[in-house]
């Protein structure tokens, strides 16, 4: 309800205050035009009844002149040494000053609630004369009263109707948030998969339902990445520490012989090391969800960072066998210029290489480098086992690894690193695969822009 009123208070008062304002300046207006109006006219039978009474010499009357104003009253004061303006002033009913002005300007005005008064100062030969022509105020007698009436009801229908239009359209306004403020309310961690209904009207609430539901989107990816992970990870950690410990105390059960305390350290050492690089690579996965301002970032060629990384992996593993494909380099090598960390980026691609290697089985893995006026792109692809269909949705998941995967070692920590750093970057991944026939893997980082 506060939300109507605010809204009829914010849509009415300006309008209310914009009409008064205006009707102010249209009486005004007209008042200055018809007194105005009347002054002229009064200007100009002031002449006529002075040209008739004092240039022909007859008594002038005006009753007998069809065009005289409503209650006209005319005044011939003669301008001689016999002159007193006080008792002349008394007679008229008008101030003193007003036949000064009439005496030195030649003209003078007067104006009472009821009365004009126009005065001139006439020539004749009979002598110079004080001509007073007194008529009705008409527009304060007969119109004022009429405008005031006038505009009062046209403010009092303006009011109705902007007050009926501010209810109408409060009402509409709130509407569609009002449904979108209840729909909110239904959406918790228990059910993010609901979403704000989007109307075909391309308007600003449209564009925030469709923001709100973008939000949700990653609001649900989060919870659904952190859960996977959660539950992943504590599978992860519990297995070589359910083998330590196992493997413990089965040689702590009894006294055994020396190699078989050696034999017992060895699987102890050896699932020691899995939980170590398992949890170096938690870390490391973690440390990639930050938002990047605290690493250190640099203009890098990435054709050179991609010599530099096919060289680290031949030198770790001579059977790696990667091709560089140049024929997509660009003419100009300032294109392929990025701004990024050269330490996660070349762990980056190093992560998406080595498993191309080594899920073909060291066979031919091809890395091609293309680049536009806005991007770098890099494709690594090889023919490998390649990914299930229905499995390819999970390959971001901290330590999911493909059902077909079993006979080879990982730990399913390689892509979702890959992915954190390339976003890190500004950067975009798509991975399009099919089973026993390869995998693709296209990254886009976007270039720096140089002066040719």
């Amino acid at each position: 309800m506060k939300k109507h009123s605010r809204i009829i208070l914010l849509f009415l008062i300006p309008f209310l205050i914009v009409i008064f304002l205006f009707s102010i300046f249209i009486y005004a207006t007209v008042s200055d035009y018809s007194e105005d109006y009347l002054f002229r006219l009064l200007e100009a039978r002031a002449n006529k009844v002075a040209k008739e009474k004092l240039a022909g010499g007859n008594e002038f009357s005006p009753d007998d002149d069809l065009d005289k104003l409503p209650h006209e009253r005319d005044f011939f004061i003669p301008i001689d040494s016999r002159l007193n303006i006080s008792d002349q002033s008394q007679k008229v009913g008008i101030n003193e000053e007003f036949f000064s002005d009439v005496i030195q300007k030649g003209q003078a005005r007067f104006v009472s609630n009821e009365y004009l008064y126009k005065g001139i100062k006439y020539k004749s030969a009979k002598g110079n004369f004080i001509v007073i022509t007194v008529a009705e105020n008409y527009f304060e007698i007969n119109q004022a009263e009429n405008l005031i009436k006038t505009m009062l009801f046209a403010i009092s229908a303006a009011f109705l109707l902007l007050l009926y239009i501010a209810v109408y359209y409060s009402k509409n306004i709130f509407k569609p948030i009002s449904a979108i403020t209840e729909k909110v309310k239904e959406i918790s961690s228990e059910n993010l998969h609901l979403r704000l209904s989007e109307d075909t009207a391309k308007d600003e609430l449209y564009e925030l339902t469709g923001t709100f539901n973008d939000m949700l989107d990653r609001i649900e990816t989060s919870f659904e990445t952190q859960n996977n992970f959660i539950s992943n990870a504590s599978h992860e950690l519990r297995t070589p520490l359910t083998a330590i410990i196992g493997e413990a105390d089965v040689v702590l059960s009894k006294p055994r012989q020396t190699e078989d305390y050696v034999d017992s350290l060895k699987i102890i050492l050896q699932e020691a090391e899995k939980l170590d690089n398992k949890t170096k690579a938690l870390l490391f996965l973690a440390q990639t969800g930050f938002n990047g301002k605290v690493q250190k970032f640099e203009k890098i060629r990435i054709d050179q960072l991609i010599w530099d990384v096919k060289e680290n992996l031949g030198t770790l593993n001579s059977k790696n066998r990667i091709h560089l494909d140049m024929e997509l380099l660009p003419e100009n090598p300032l294109k392929l210029k990025v701004n990024g960390n050269v330490q996660l980026l070349h762990l980056a691609f190093s992560n998406i290489i080595s498993n191309g290697c080594k899920y073909s089985d060291y066979n031919h893995v091809t890395v091609s480098i293309g680049a536009s006026d806005d991007y770098v792109y890099i494709i690594i692809k090889d023919k490998g086992i390649g990914i299930p269909e229905n499995e390819i949705k999970y390959i971001y998941d901290p330590f999911f690894r493909a059902s077909n995967t079993k006979n080879y070692e990982g730990y399913g920590i390689g892509l979702p690193l890959t992915r954190n750093i390339i976003r890190m970057h500004n950067g975009k991944i798509l991975v399009t695969s099919a089973e026993n026939e390869g995998t693709t893997v296209q990254i886009t980082l976007p270039s720096v822009k140089t002066e040719d």
